[in-house]
């Protein structure tokens, strides 16, 4: 291959495509726009200056769109991040907020090294679908606090902005709707007057670029021990959120990522996040969704342009900005919402068809999720319940079966299915110790062994028989199962 034919190889769709071109830029714009009420929002819950979140969410965009591993996804200032760090600003101020972020940074790359990323082969696909069941419902009951007392004109804004968006595509798909709607809203309040709430009441835009600088802690021992806690708590739950976040992407584009890379990714979003002085944060499942799903966006360069068009609708064209009304971005992220929620997931014949455990592990994640407005929580709580149920599920399929010799010598018996801490715990009541004759084999050629329990079950079986007088033979294992027993059997108790 020539090094013309290797480097066209090597260039980004949206360089030699006007279309992917197009449709990256609009969908950045569309995000960025959305981003700016969030990310002040999400700095009231932190207390801090609406700056901070801004400047966390231009940093971080910008930064996970060259070292992220999931392409289109948006990174910014999270609620998730937020309720974490909040309590430390309140309680030691600004300097360690911005400390810990570094620090979560650190943790995050560490973390990322470490194949953390790898843990989400266990998220089940009831946990995801529950998962993204209860972001549509967060993304929805963040909303209502726009729609409570506020005036009359908010209604039929957000209704209109609805229609707009389900209506248009349908005449064309070359500009993205929601860039539309928020458009045509904010002439017609403009034009006409019309007195309701608008970006700028949420709080002052910042009107120059941040500036790098260190966190102003001392940087002592004690200082590392304030923010270590909250720094993990932030590097777990933004991880988390993350890497949901970029399987569902997955899911939807029909493409994989680089979990590793995206964990990492985002650790050294939050360190360049922190020296400018930003609230960190993670994923954004809202933004995300409007860039790839709405919006059509499938390359790094969305994702780079959403945090740019941030700081430059803010320090350039602040003042426009400020007057979108908030009902166009409330008619967005409920169309968002609706579009989010897998209804399949909720349909009369999917819930006959689905197992109960399944259906439960669901209900569970997002009641967890919607309860503590923490996704991470969610998962945690989703995934442990799943593993209940599968343990419960598999303890019923070990089988023990058994037989005499004719010469009534020899008793028989047979263990048929997989052996772990969940099967084997009746294991040991299967055998009748006092009847048997003295000699007894334990076939376990159709078996198993996957951990210590079963062994400990397995000597426990020959200690009762050994107590009368009786020996065992355990055959038929195979060997992985046989290494496990010859390891550990005789090992697991006092009494060896």
């Amino acid at each position: 291959m020539s090094p013309a034919a290797r480097l066209a190889g090597l260039k980004p769709e949206w360089l030699s495509d006007p279309k992917v071109w197009r449709t990256e830029v609009l969908a950045g714009l569309v995000v960025a726009l959305a981003l700016i009420p969030e990310a002040i929002s999400f700095s009231i819950i932190a207390g801090v200056d609406p700056k901070i979140g801004l400047f966390a969410s231009f940093t971080m965009a910008v930064t996970i769109a060259v070292v992220g591993g999931r392409r289109a996804m948006i990174s910014a200032a999270t609620g998730a991040v937020a309720l974490v760090i909040g309590p430390l600003n309140r309680e030691h101020g600004l300097g360690y907020l911005v400390a810990a972020v570094i620090l979560a940074g650190v943790f995050q790359i560490v973390l990322g090294a470490l194949g953390v990323a790898r843990l989400m082969r266990f998220v089940p696909r009831s946990v995801m679908v529950g998962f993204v069941n209860a972001l549509a419902v967060l993304i929805f009951m963040a909303q209502i606090p726009n729609l409570v007392d506020v005036p009359w004109a908010v209604y039929p804004l957000v209704a209109g902005g609805l229609v707009l968006m389900v209506l248009f595509p349908k005449v064309t798909k070359v500009v993205p709707a929601p860039l539309v709607s928020i458009v045509i809203l904010t002439v017609i309040t403009v034009g006409a007057g019309i007195a309701v709430p608008a970006v700028g009441d949420e709080g002052k835009l910042p009107s120059s670029l941040p500036v790098p600088g260190l966190p102003d802690v001392p940087f002592t021992l004690h200082t590392l021990t304030v923010i270590a806690p909250y720094a993990l708590a932030m590097a777990l739950v933004g991880l988390m959120e993350s890497l949901m976040t970029a399987k569902l992407v997955d899911d939807i584009t029909e493409t994989r990522s680089d979990k590793t890379r995206e964990s990492i990714g985002q650790g050294i979003a939050n360190i360049v996040t922190g020296l400018f002085g930003g609230m960190g944060g993670c994923a954004m499942i809202g933004q995300t969704m409007i860039n790839v799903k709405v919006s059509g966006a499938r390359t790094r360069l969305s994702t780079f342009l959403a945090g740019a068009f941030l700081m430059v609708l803010c320090i350039v064209f602040g003042p426009v900005v400020s007057d979108i009304p908030m009902a166009a971005l409330v008619a967005v992220m409920v169309m968002v919402s609706v579009g989010t929620f897998d209804w399949h997931s909720i349909a009369p014949g999917t819930l006959k068809r689905m197992p109960a455990g399944e259906i439960a592990v669901m209900v569970i994640t997002v009641a967890c999720v919607v309860a503590t407005s923490n996704l991470a929580i969610g998962v945690v709580v989703g995934s442990i319940t799943a593993m209940v149920v599968f343990a419960k599920r598999v303890a019923h399929l070990a089988t023990v079966t058994s037989h005499t010799d004719p010469d009534g010598s020899t008793a028989v018996y047979r263990v048929t299915g997989e052996l772990f801490f969940a099967s084997s715990n009746d294991l040991v009541g299967r055998f009748d110790y006092a009847g048997d004759p003295d000699k007894v084999v334990i076939d376990l050629t159709d078996a198993h062994i996957w951990d210590a329990s079963s062994v400990a079950a397995l000597d426990a079986v020959e200690t009762k028989y050994k107590q009368r007088g009786k020996t065992v033979e355990i055959t038929g294992l195979n060997t992985p199962s046989a290494d496990l027993h010859g390891k550990l059997t005789g090992e697991l108790t006092g009494a060896h």
